[in-house]
């Protein structure tokens, strides 16, 4: 690769060596070298920079222990990248998404799943599975028929529900099973939706032409009477409410299933991670209780990865039929691939391990969180479940302080104001633990726990 300026100081005290490494770190951080770039040979920088090759082959040397290079036999040396626990001008290194508002920070938001506990090994031996099934012939409009026996087995163990595999349907994801069901509806429906909450569901429907009623949401779940009349469907997250992650009540679960069959209306119920609980078993699945009232919507992207774009929807037979009849007229389907390497993983045992490792990595996650909160005088919302914690902030203007000044310590946080469909009624931070690697997770809660220490709750 062309090289950028690289300047030495020969009158500077620290040696050539050290110099030349501080660049190197400074450019692949600033984003001048990335990931993958070959560098020139010790011999040959050592004859562009006019040194000598002790110099450059000290500062390869040193780079390469820390993480900064790979050396690979008979090819050269590659930058990696930036190496766990790096800093440049008192950033830290694991950064945000590329193009994402608040890139060069370290990212708290929740979304992403915790992939470091996935066996690698039990990775390849699914999609190599996956390569063995013979391509097929004809779109599987409702799924591939492993994929669903194996989430009938998967909900019957993990979620209690029983389900036979000609009630469920494969989909690309929670979302995409929201879009779906929406083009089922009738033009210009009103469906209610929780209010704070998941603003992809929001947009989704607005996007089919519905119109978006907001709900209000507290310590119980969704206030099951506060639900408007005329209603076409109520979309919640009951198992574990996003944002706010609070189980909805019993009580309340049994009156949302009662008034949805009074006044004929569907439950959409997006159970996105209602398998990562760690503290005691979850509440009955609204899908258990009311079977003809509820499109029970589950997805693979919380507990595995994106990558997969799987998910299932059990739901009512009407629905269904009219899910398939779509996909037939506009000739769409869910990918298949993805079907198969989880088909492949549960078939052997992997789906059921790598679960119980996710929930017992996720609970000390969750631990440490808590811990790093209340260090600075804050609790924290939400069971012990799932991969996200919120902070409750005193006002609006308390929640805008903390999301900048944690973004000028180095770390993104999501404030609640964006998931509120209208004027915003709970104040507070979401924070994230599961992506980020430990040592990256720590530091980025003890520079968070500095900034909320100058908060009150």
């Amino acid at each position: 690769m062309e090289l950028p300026p690289l300047v030495l100081d020969r009158d500077d005290e620290r040696p050539l060596a050290v110099q030349l490494a501080d660049a190197f770190r400074a450019a692949a951080a600033n984003g001048t070298f990335r990931a993958g770039d070959r560098l020139p040979s010790t011999r040959g920088l050592a004859a562009t920079l006019g040194v000598s090759r002790t110099v450059t082959a000290a500062a390869y040397d040193q780079l390469l222990a820390e993480g900064w290079l790979a050396a690979r036999r008979g090819a050269g040396t590659f930058i990696v990248g930036l190496p766990d626990g790096a800093r440049t001008a008192g950033r830290p290194a694991l950064l945000a998404t590329e193009g994402a508002a608040g890139v060069g920070l370290i990212d708290l938001t929740a979304g992403s799943p915790c992939v470091e506990v996935l066996d690698r090994a039990a990775w390849r031996r699914a999609w190599r599975a996956a390569a063995d099934t013979a391509p097929a012939t004809a779109p599987e409009r409702w799924g591939q028929p492993a994929f669903r026996a194996a989430v009938v087995e998967h909900l019957l163990r993990h979620r209690g529900l029983p389900a036979d595999p000609a009630e469920v349907l494969a989909t690309a994801g929670s979302t995409a099973a929201v879009a779906e069901i929406a083009r089922t509806l009738p033009a210009g429906s009103r469906v209610a939706v929780e209010e704070p909450g998941y603003q992809l569901a929001v947009n989704t429907l607005r996007a089919a032409g519905h119109e978006v009623l907001p709900v209000a949401v507290d310590a119980s779940g969704l206030v099951v009477d506060a639900l408007p009349r005329g209603l076409a469907a109520v979309y919640c997250t009951p198992a574990h409410q996003y944002p706010l992650g609070v189980r909805m009540s019993a009580a309340r679960r049994v009156a949302l299933v009662e008034k949805a069959r009074a006044e004929g209306f569907l439950v959409v119920e997006d159970d996105y991670d209602g398998e990562l609980r760690y503290d005691v078993a979850p509440l009955p699945l609204l899908a258990a209780l009311g079977p003809d009232v509820v499109a029970h919507l589950g997805t693979a992207s919380k507990l595995l990865t994106p990558t997969l774009g799987a998910g299932w929807l059990v739901a009512p037979a009407a629905l269904r039929a009219a899910v398939v009849d779509m996909r037939e007229r506009t000739g769409s389907q869910p990918a298949p691939a993805g079907q198969r390497v989880l088909a492949a993983l549960a078939a052997h045992g992997d789906l059921a391990r790598h679960l119980r490792r996710l929930r017992r990595e996720l609970a000390v996650r969750r631990a440490v969180t808590v811990e790093a909160a209340g260090s600075a005088g804050h609790e924290v919302l939400g069971d012990a479940a799932g991969a996200h914690v919120v902070v409750p902030l005193r006002d609006a203007q308390a929640e805008r302080d903390v999301v900048g000044a944690a973004a000028a310590a180095g770390v993104k946080v999501d404030g609640l104001a964006r998931h509120h469909t209208g004027p915003q009624r709970v104040c507070g931070i979401v924070i994230g633990f599961a992506v980020l690697p430990r040592p990256v997770l720590d530091e980025a809660l003890a520079l968070l726990a500095v900034v909320l220490k100058g908060t009150s709750a």
